[in-house]
């Protein structure tokens, strides 16, 4: 029997709202709201939830370091970005957020796809030299996490007597986790990773990086797990899904689809190039797929791509992805508060998710519920 996929969820820490690619109805990221959406994320029985870096987005480790205070079983999965900090700084911080958390941290290594943003973090190497570099960090960073004393001298990273004090609740680190589309990505993950995340291509493209991954993890005796990242736009029909799709970019002007392509040209990801590639920044073929609509990638960096539709064929399509090996999913809508709450709803029954927590609390005959209960 096939086990249901891991569900995560999105904490915007960018901002939030009803339309993107405009300030109407814009919601900022204030950490009372972001508490709100991992709360009723923690509750409604997701397993964990992404949070974005760069500099449009509050600090990821700090905001993390929060909602864990504020949930009970949450996993976080947070930025590790090799370019900006140093491996033992790093290891102690993921220690430090590690037990904070009582072992819920989960890594996300971002190596980066943005040269202007990179040189305003004092990151100045090359698309390749990005990932050599990278792959000299999470070597320092496992073996102090594993509680090695560290020497070690490469050809951009230089430790020397480096350790950890107090380890991790996790053994032998925190997992993981990453995304990236070019040979030397793919070399990476292959050989530093636990789990690869690709964004909501269609399903061959994704079934293509897979087998890709696969094949670079085998040659080095691993295996990995895989996952996506996506958008989710589900409502009771069909129609109401696509209203819902369509009104979310309706105040998105030529001049804002515009910019956001251009901004997306200045990067060297090839991820993005592969997004991009999706919907070309035109209107009129944003259905690249049955149900994978590419509107959110026309004002959205990153991952540009929704499943849009009723709860059946939304689940029909996830199984399509399940099948090639995606076993957890990453996603999110806008607004995060009220999407998260009709994904659990509408959605999670069809993939057999979400029990628990919504068959804790009967209900009597009354406004909300029809089965008699006994009444004290």
């Amino acid at each position: 029997m096939t086990n249901p996929l891991s569900m995560f969820w999105f904490i915007p820490t960018q901002g939030d709202g009803s339309y993107v690619g405009t300030d109407i109805g814009h919601r900022p990221a204030e950490y009372g709201y972001l508490r709100e959406v991992a709360m009723a994320v923690d509750r409604l029985g997701f397993e964990g939830v992404l949070l974005p870096t760069g500099k449009g987005c509050e600090e990821s480790w700090i905001v993390a370091t929060a909602l864990a205070t504020a949930t009970e079983k949450l996993k976080f999965l947070v930025a590790l970005r090799p370019g900006v900090t140093s491996p033992a700084f790093a290891a102690r911080q993921a220690a430090a957020l590690d037990r904070i958390s009582g072992g819920r941290l989960l890594l996300n290594v971002v190596v980066g796809g943005d040269p202007a943003e990179l040189a305003g973090d004092g990151v100045f190497l090359e698309h390749d030299a990005r990932y050599d570099q990278a792959a000299e960090f999470l070597t320092v960073w496992r073996r102090l996490l594993s509680g090695e004393r560290v020497d070690f001298e490469g050809a951009h990273l230089k430790a020397k007597g480096a350790e950890l004090a107090f380890p991790p609740v996790q053994a032998p680190h925190p997992p993981l986790w990453f995304g990236g589309s070019s040979d030397a990505a793919i070399e990476l993950a292959a050989d530093q990773t636990e789990v690869y995340l690709s964004w909501g291509e269609p399903v061959d493209q994704v079934a293509e990086k897979i087998e890709r991954v696969r094949a670079a993890a085998a040659k080095r005796g691993r295996t990995l797990r895989f996952g996506m990242r996506i958008h989710l736009i589900v409502r009771e029909t069909a129609e109401e899904a696509w209203g819902a799709a369509n009104r979310l970019i309706s105040k998105v002007t030529d001049e804002a689809i515009a910019a956001t392509q251009a901004k997306a040209a200045e990067s060297d990801s090839v991820g993005q190039k592969r997004m991009t590639a999706l919907h070309g920044g035109r209107r009129d073929r944003l259905e690249i797929a049955p149900n994978l609509w590419a509107g959110l990638g026309l004002v959205r960096k990153g991952a540009g791509t929704a499943l849009v539709g009723d709860p059946a064929t939304v689940a029909e399509r996830l199984r399509e992805y399940q099948a090639i090996g995606v076993d957890t999913i990453i996603a999110s809508g806008y607004p995060h508060l009220e999407e998260a709450h009709k994904v659990a709803e509408l959605l999670f029954p069809h993939l057999g998710l979400g029990k628990a927590a919504h068959g804790a609390h009967g209900t009597i005959a009354g406004e909300f519920g029809v089965r008699a209960a006994a009444v004290s």
